[in-house]
């Protein structure tokens, strides 16, 4: 477990509000890249609004891979990629946990509908 105390640039007797603990806590934890993917994955299901259609979800290098289970959602979903892909760096800029400077999982540059 981190010290805390220890953690670049928090002066020891300064008090913090939650809002400014909670992401120096996930970062100091290591936990940017996980929760950012997590993040991704809740924000397809947000936007996409084929949650129930979505078998898996994977994310590797700003591509987001998702699987689904109907190919005529596929072919739908085909046409509308640039504004779903509009519409989920929006709602992930929006995400307060979403940390957008972290450097192995960032904003979806690619959707790959298999």
């Amino acid at each position: 477990m981190p010290d805390f105390k220890k953690v670049k640039g928090v002066p020891r007797k300064e008090a913090l509000g939650m809002g400014e603990m909670v992401p120096m806590f996930i970062r100091a934890l290591r936990l940017e890249s996980g929760l950012n993917t997590h993040r991704v994955f809740a924000a397809w299901d947000a936007v996409s609004g084929v949650k129930d259609y979505t078998i898996r979800k994977f994310y590797r290098d700003g591509k987001l891979f998702i699987t689904l289970s109907s190919s005529m959602v596929r072919t739908h979903l085909e046409f509308q990629k640039p504004a779903l892909l509009t519409a989920l760096n929006a709602f992930l800029e929006k995400d307060d946990l979403f940390s957008a400077d972290n450097d192995k999982v960032g904003f979806v540059k690619e959707i790959i509908l298999k």
